[in-house]
């Protein structure tokens, strides 16, 4: 493998848009871009060649995953079979037990994720480590519009339209949650993640009209420790279903897959 990382950027939306730029610009030391995987016509104003991504897989060492779970199910086995590894911004893919088994026994390319718009992870799995925790719950906020999936029906639609204070949307396991709402939930997936568990991690989803500011709230226990973990985010202008830290969180992991020194792994 060289030493400059040649990356390859999956999907050119909120997300991709953002680590795509970077990259081009150099502000990833170690890594560049050199392919844009996109089925929409970009109208050259991508800043690397846009291929498909089977063509993009002979350019690439690393594809960064900024185009949804369905990629992630097509593609993921098929990438890191080809030596190439995959960086995972759409971890609600995970949620799929026999999916992240096969990617995680898939190879000679590596597997990654990214810890997107939530933090605590990294002790989450060390604490892990010591045994399993007992309780683990996720309380996500958003604005109700945000919220909004085909499947609801038109009582639960009307409350979150016309909802002057909170309201739950569902509350499931972490198993559950992330495949009704396929854009807005992947914390909750990076959570059970951490945890080793899907159906350990409890998940409440709310619609809120003064939620201004996506909000996620972690709260686990065990039998070494207790701990919690909020965190408060603008949405993304493009996209609000996803929080505007998340393309900084995927160019973090990107620093480090890279070798960037300094970095807190």
């Amino acid at each position: 493998m060289s030493s400059v990382r040649k990356v390859g950027v999956a999907g050119w939306g909120a997300i991709g848009r953002v680590v795509g730029t970077a990259l081009a610009e150099g502000r990833v030391e170690g890594a560049e871009l050199v392919r844009v995987i996109d089925n929409r016509p970009l109208g050259g104003t991508a800043p690397a060649r846009q291929t498909t991504l089977e063509e993009a897989l002979e350019a690439c060492d690393l594809v960064v995953e900024a185009a949804g779970q369905g990629l992630v199910r097509e593609w993921g086995e098929r990438i890191l079979a080809s030596g190439t590894d995959l960086l995972i911004a759409s971890t609600g893919a995970l949620t799929d037990e026999d999916l992240a088994k096969r990617l995680l026994a898939a190879g000679p390319g590596r597997v990654y994720f990214t810890g997107g718009a939530v933090g605590g992870l990294d002790l989450l799995q060390a604490v892990r480590s010591l045994g399993p925790l007992d309780d683990v719950r996720l309380t996500t906020t958003k604005l109700p519009s945000t919220l909004e999936q085909p499947w609801m029906d038109e009582e639960l639609l009307t409350r979150m339209r016309t909802a002057t204070a909170p309201v739950e949307v569902m509350s499931g396991t972490a198993r559950e949650v992330p495949a009704k709402f396929p854009r807005s939930t992947n914390v909750a997936a990076s959570v059970a993640l951490a945890v080793g568990d899907l159906d350990t991690v409890r998940v409440q989803v709310v619609a809120d009209p003064a939620a201004h500011r996506t909000r996620h709230l972690i709260e686990a226990t065990g039998a070494h420790g207790s701990y919690r973990f909020e965190v408060s985010h603008l949405p993304d202008p493009g996209n609000p279903a996803t929080s505007q830290v998340v393309p900084h969180a995927v160019l973090r992991s990107l620093a480090a897959l890279a070798g960037r020194s300094g970095q807190i792994l």
